[in-house]
């Protein structure tokens, strides 16, 4: 029997949980929990990993569009620099040893992981965020849409084309890319923060799926069940999401995917 047809779903409903409740995000996990129960190596993980990440924030974008945060000008333009730079990632990604692209993934997770703890542990401790110079995206009060400047374009315009490049070279979202740049660089508020980074996932990810699935490096029968699955842990997580603190998950998750990038770095040093 190819226990691979359970494990498949069984993880994708784990990750769905997460993503509903830590946000997209939790996509991140999807690879390296691929990698560690399915023995798949990164360059298949990555495309089976996009199908889940895509199906989920989808339906948070739709969910944006239909509140009236997600600023779709905005995640659009960034959207189109990730879309030329994702199948570089995925063109590239088979071309590289799989233990090099591990250590590059498991120091990515470290990343994240660590910049989720701290963020974290201050909100828990009530410490505020250092000031900082205007942004070069600001909304016009008087219209409530984004003033669109050379330095606001060059801006979101890097930071799409960094998160569709590591979308497509270790099928990540992106999300966190997108979400610290639309801080950085915009006055929006969090809610349409967030709405938008899955607008620009979104795009990304589902373009990226397709052309895996186009150039025949996406199996099918692992990543159908895989997203679906993720999909109704997303409606769980987001239901229980709602009675739980947000910085205690967060707490949670930064440390649950901290422990899986060392056990992803110790086993691609070892391997």
């Amino acid at each position: 029997m190819d226990y691979s047809t359970l494990i498949s779903p069984s993880l994708g409903i784990l990750v769905g949980i997460l993503m509903g409740l830590t946000g997209a995000g939790g996509g991140i996990l999807s690879v390296p929990l691929l990698v560690f129960f399915l023995g798949l190596p990164i360059a298949e993980a990555a495309p089976i990993a996009l199908c889940a990440v895509a199906l989920a924030s989808s339906i948070g974008a739709i969910l944006g569009l239909k509140n009236k945060i997600l600023r779709y000008k905005a995640a659009i333009f960034m959207a189109i620099f990730g879309l030329i730079l994702s199948p570089v990632g995925l063109w590239l990604a088979p071309q590289i040893p799989n233990t090099p692209l591990q250590i590059l993934f498991s120091l990515t997770l470290i990343y994240v992981a660590v910049r989720l703890l701290i963020q974290a542990r201050n909100e828990l401790k009530g410490i505020p965020e250092e000031d900082r110079k205007p942004p070069p995206c600001l909304v016009n009060p008087t219209v409530g849409k984004l003033q669109w400047t050379l330095p606001c374009a060059r801006a979101l315009m890097f930071a799409g084309s960094i998160a569709g490049f590591l979308s497509g070279l270790l099928g990540v979202g992106g999300g966190f890319i997108i979400v610290p740049a639309l801080k950085r660089y915009t006055d929006l508020p969090v809610k349409s923060i967030v709405a938008t980074s899955l607008g620009v996932l979104a795009i990304i990810t589902g373009g990226g799926a397709i052309f895996s699935a186009v150039s025949g490096s996406l199996k099918i029968v692992l990543a159908a069940p895989f997203a679906i699955a993720a999909l109704g842990g997303l409606l769980i997580g987001l239901l229980v999401g709602k009675k739980l603190s947000g910085p205690h998950i967060q707490l949670a998750f930064s440390i649950f995917t901290l422990v899986i990038a060392l056990g992803l770095l110790a086993k691609s040093v070892l391997t």
